[in-house]
């Protein structure tokens, strides 16, 4: 008896042993042969929207926002990385999916199925929102500028940034202006590597990463509303859209009719790797900021930080040199990448719900309307940085406008990816669909909980 299982236990290793040893083989031929290269590659052409959307997400404002939540609370609030990556992550699949299978916008088919009323109230609600980002998030690029270079003048470089951003919109071929966008989105690397240049206590890391720490104060409930709405913005939701209608035009279909066809199983495979790999990017950025600030500035005691330069500016003392140029680098590099899709976005949105022609594919002469949002919203926020309105106060009325237009237009995302009639066959499966009806209450809840806390002294 003991000789058969002894037999049998030789042949049965002797067979893992061929199997992982013929594995082993296949691997090394693979990697001679620059597989795993390859497949990188296929993977980097499989990301496009979703990624530039993902990392626009973490804009300066954004930046400042995480920096002031590690800084204040520490690890406390670290959970909400996690948290939020599939919410913001079904939404904008969502997103994606109505602009794939319908070919048009967001605002498109906002208006086409529902109340224009709706639509004109929560587009020029976005277009002030957005532009009070704007103006925060170019006197942040300006002042990391000023950080790694004291006597640049911070006048020139707001003048400097803005003429930069609209030129790339407006003269560079979509083509081009998508693949500037996709690399630019590897700047968030640098916020990753921020927090290799700290110590951290593992143990106390994975103790707040997934376990919500909360004790209802006025400060937490405010800040925690504040990272909701800069993770699942509305005008995200636009511009995934958008974008998903500028990738079909890219590739010949220039007509709605044409866009409408049928829309392939392997589409919607290539789109989804994009949104969670860019939404994925996004909040693991979020983390690190969270995680780093926590790790040096909270346990310095420096808990008051207002913008993502003072965070830079903090951390140099604490975490070296290094960590500090990774992180003011970082400012500038997410700020080129978020203004321009926030001055996009809402000029998607305004130039769909009036009719105008709108695209970043098409030359300005036939789309002066739509290029005209962008330069109008631009001057705008380039101009709040010389009328004494403090960036903090820019952000918090955006956050008052974002708390009205998100939990509205999420309602109409979910309600249009759930109707046969808009999406055929590509409804949203019960998952998602749960998923969805879960963040449109969860912002409305933010929405109210922000409004409140703002009037209540």
């Amino acid at each position: 008896m003991l000789n058969e299982i002894f037999e049998k236990t030789v042949q049965t290793s002797g067979g893992v042993l061929d199997k992982t040893r013929a594995a082993s083989q296949k691997f090394a031929k693979d990697f001679a042969n620059g597989y795993p290269v390859k497949k990188a590659g296929q993977y980097w052409q499989m990301l496009g929207p979703g990624l530039t959307t993902g990392a626009a997400d973490d804009d300066p404002s954004g930046i400042a926002t995480y920096s002031q939540t590690g800084a204040h609370w520490g690890f406390n609030l670290l959970w909400l990385a996690a948290f939020t990556f599939p919410l913001m992550a079904v939404v904008q699949e969502m997103c994606a999916r109505i602009g794939l299978v319908t070919g048009r916008g967001l605002a498109g088919n906002i208006k086409r199925y529902y109340p224009k009323k709706i639509l004109y109230t929560v587009t020029v609600l976005l277009f002030f929102a957005n532009t009070f980002n704007i103006g925060a998030d170019l006197g942040a690029m300006a002042k990391a500028t000023q950080l790694l270079w004291p006597n640049f003048s911070f006048t020139l470089l707001i003048f400097f940034f803005t003429v930069l951003s609209l030129i790339l919109q407006i003269f560079t071929s979509y083509k081009d202006y998508a693949k500037y966008l996709k690399w630019l989105a590897l700047v968030l690397i640098s916020y990753v590597l921020t927090a290799f240049f700290v110590h951290l206590n593992g143990r106390e890391i994975l103790t707040h990463a997934f376990l919500p720490h909360l004790d209802f104060s006025k400060d937490q409930i405010f800040l925690i509303c504040g990272i909701l709405g800069t993770t699942i913005s509305p005008y995200l939701f636009f511009w995934q859209t958008s974008q998903e209608v500028e990738e079909e035009i890219l590739q010949g279909r220039t007509t709605i009719k044409l866009r409408r066809g049928e829309t392939t199983d392997g589409e919607i495979t290539k789109m989804r790797v994009d949104i969670w790999s860019g939404m994925f990017f996004s909040n693991l950025a979020m983390f690190f900021i969270i995680l780093t600030c926590a790790a040096t500035l909270y346990n310095a005691g420096i808990t008051n930080i207002q913008t993502a330069a003072e965070a830079a500016t903090a951390l140099r003392p604490l975490a070296g040199q290094y960590a500090f140029l990774l992180f003011a680098i970082g400012i500038i590099g997410v700020g080129l990448l978020g203004v321009p899709v926030l001055a996009g976005s809402a000029s998607y949105a305004l130039s769909e719900s009036f009719g105008w022609k709108q695209g970043l594919y098409l030359k300005f002469k036939k789309a002066r309307a739509f290029y005209g949002i962008i330069i109008l919203s631009m001057a705008i926020g380039l101009g709040l940085n010389f009328v004494g309105l403090d960036p903090i106060k820019a952000l918090i009325y955006s956050a008052v406008a974002n708390g009205i237009v998100a939990p509205v237009i999420l309602v109409l995302i979910v309600h249009m990816s759930d109707n046969q009639k808009i999406m055929g066959k590509r409804i949203n499966g019960k998952t998602i669909s749960a998923i969805g009806w879960i963040t449109a209450m969860v912002m409305i809840v933010a929405g109210v909980a922000t409004i409140a806390a703002m009037l209540i002294p």
